[in-house]
């Protein structure tokens, strides 16, 4: 398994990737990255935003497995925001979600002081991993958030 970033050939494999993921959980409703605009075309949106990247890890046949990025959240507050992590269900538990965190981190540190992620309560094998990276519980979304389906939020401080 390879991680790197992501190009144009890649988005058709993610947008699926995540569609299917948040219908395994029901969570194809309004409010959540299933229905964002940009999900068809990962790649262009990430290169076209200041300091963001996405990231995705591909087997041996250059096959994507997953991914996850990091773009400006409040730029005011030099916050970012870790964005759309999803690896498909045969590589889970893997390691490889833990993986590209490390690769999203060390590039957020270089560009942002907090690191800021919205997710779902249900999702709990995520959430136990988001605080192993020690990223901090909020108890509202901060504001600019635009995924209002969101029902559990985090921060961490990246030094």
């Amino acid at each position: 398994m390879e991680i790197r970033e992501m190009v144009e050939k890649d988005n058709q494999a993610m947008e699926r990737i995540i569609k299917q993921s948040l219908e395994s959980f029901s969570l194809n409703i309004s409010g959540t990255a299933y229905f964002d605009p940009q999900l068809g075309r990962l790649a262009q949106f990430y290169q076209q935003q200041p300091s963001a990247k996405y990231w995705v890890v591909v087997n041996e046949h250059e096959e994507v497995m997953g991914g996850v990025g990091i773009a400006p959240f409040d730029q005011e507050k030099n916050i970012c925001e870790l964005q759309k992590l999803y690896i498909i269900p045969e590589v889970q538990g893997r390691g490889l979600s833990k993986k590209l965190i490390t690769v999203a981190l060390n590039f957020a540190k270089k560009h942002y002081t907090y690191c800021y992620l919205e997710t779902m309560d249900k999702l709990q094998i995520a959430n136990q991993l988001y605080s192993r990276f020690g990223f901090k519980q909020l108890d509202k979304p901060m504001e600019a958030s635009e995924h209002n389906a969101c029902d559990t939020w985090y921060i961490k401080e990246l030094s």
